[in-house]
């Protein structure tokens, strides 16, 4: 189920992104700090209404990507810094680490099947970047790794067509800890 997303926060992050990015050197370099410090503008901007639940995280995601995608940097190169970016700009204003890693990985997803992008690989790189961007602010990196696979097997089974079944396969062979993660949640739903 898509993510119903903040506009304002889209359109604000999307501006901020495109004027960073554009003629920068190192893209890829550039992209984690540029996503962070717009998506800590952009929360400030906002105010208290907007610090809970997945839509900010995803939002600040969803503008990130139309705006690099706007400029022509690759969705796969450059999707592991915005959802690394976006997870450490929104727990650094406060927003849960679940709720950041759900939303940023989950809407990195939606935005790859809405531009004909490869979905297993940016499952990969979002995994990925998450766990990169919860272990740059201090949080849970275990927790994180499980919180980003599971956000990223709901959001392929909402895409469908074979999607589950490609992320899984991206995800075992790609990320440490995954087979391991995934044989408990399996071992967790068949003994509920």
């Amino acid at each position: 189920m898509a993510i119903k997303l903040l506009s304002k926060v889209v359109n604000g992050v999307k501006g901020g992104i495109t004027s960073t990015i554009k003629g920068a050197a190192d893209v890829s370099s550039t992209i984690v700090n540029s996503v962070k410090d717009v998506a800590v503008t952009t929360i400030k901007g906002t105010g208290d209404l907007v610090v809970k639940g997945i839509q900010l995280p995803a939002s600040i995601v969803k503008g990130a990507i139309d705006g690099v995608v706007n400029i022509g940097v690759s969705l796969i190169k450059a999707v592991k810094g915005i959802v690394n970016g976006a997870v450490q700009g929104a727990m650094s204003e406060g927003v849960d680490q679940k709720e950041a890693v759900t939303g940023a990985v989950q809407q990195a997803m939606y935005s790859a099947k809405e531009l004909g992008a490869n979905v297993a690989s940016v499952a990969v790189e979002s995994v990925t970047g998450a766990v990169k961007g919860v272990k740059q602010v201090g949080g849970d990196s275990v927790g994180a790794t499980k919180t980003a696979i599971l956000a990223a097997l709901e959001a392929a089974r909402d895409i469908g067509g074979g999607s589950v079944d490609a992320v899984n396969t991206a995800l075992i062979d790609s990320v440490d800890g995954v087979k391991k993660i995934l044989d408990e949640i399996k071992k967790d739903k068949e003994s509920a």
